[in-house]
C-alpha cells in the first residue's frame, strides 16, 4: 500500500493506490478503463492507417444510452473538417427505445472534441498527403464516449490481394506449425 499526500487548496488530501486501482474520496477509477462498444473492421482493410489518435463526441443523452445498449454502426462512418472543426458522418445511432421526443436524427452530423493543434496536424495531413479520417472504433473510457480516428490512405485493389495472400500463408504456416507439434 502506497499513500500519498497532496496539498490542495489549504488542505491535505490523502490518496491510497493498490496495484491499478485508485481510491480517492470513496471514488473507485481504474486506469485505462476501455470498453469497446463498436469496431469498424473493414477500415483496416480499405485504408493503410498510418496514425491513430482519439476523440471525444457531443452526443445528446438518449444517444449515449442507446451507445451503451450496443446500438450504433460505424461501418460506413468517415469523419471531415468544415469550419475548422471535425465532424463525423453517416455513424448510424439507433433511437433510445424509451427515449420519445428526445430522439435525434439517427444519421446526423455529430461534432468530434479535438483541440486545436491536432485539428491542425489532420488539416496538414490531409491537403499535403491525400489522406482521410476513418473511425477505427467507438468505446468507453472512464464513462465518457471516445471515438478511435485513424489517418489513412486507400488501398488499391492490388494493395488488397497481396494483404490476402500474406493472412493466408501466415495462417498455413500457423497451421503446419500445429501440425508439426502434434506429431
Amino acid at each position: 500500500m502506497l499513500i500519498i499526500h497532496a496539498l490542495s487548496l489549504g488542505r491535505v488530501i490523502f490518496i491510497r493506490t493498490f496495484g491499478n486501482t485508485k481510491l480517492t474520496g470513496g471514488n473507485i477509477m481504474a486506469k485505462g478503463n476501455k470498453k469497446t462498444i463498436a469496431k469498424n473492421k473493414k477500415a483496416r482493410h480499405n485504408y493503410f492507417i498510418d496514425q491513430t489518435l482519439e476523440a471525444g463526441i457531443v452526443l445528446a443523452g438518449t444517444e449515449v444510452k442507446s451507445i451503451r445498449a450496443g446500438k450504433i454502426s460505424i461501418s460506413d462512418s468517415y469523419a471531415n473538417i468544415k469550419n475548422g472543426e471535425v465532424f463525423i458522418y453517416n455513424m448510424h445511432i439507433s433511437p433510445y427505445e424509451q427515449g420519445n421526443i428526445f430522439n435525434k436524427d439517427p444519421l446526423r452530423e455529430r461534432k468530434l472534441l479535438l483541440n486545436r493543434f491536432e485539428i491542425n496536424r489532420l488539416i496538414g495531413s490531409i491537403q499535403q498527403k491525400g489522406m482521410t479520417i476513418v473511425p477505427l472504433e467507438v468505446y468507453f473510457k472512464n464513462g465518457r464516449v471516445k471515438v478511435g480516428l485513424g489517418l489513412g490512405k486507400g488501398k488499391k485493389l492490388y494493395d488488397k490481394r497481396e494483404d490476402a495472400a500474406k493472412k493466408d500463408a501466415q495462417r498455413e504456416m500457423n497451421r503446419r506449425l500445429k501440425e508439426d507439434f502434434r506429431s
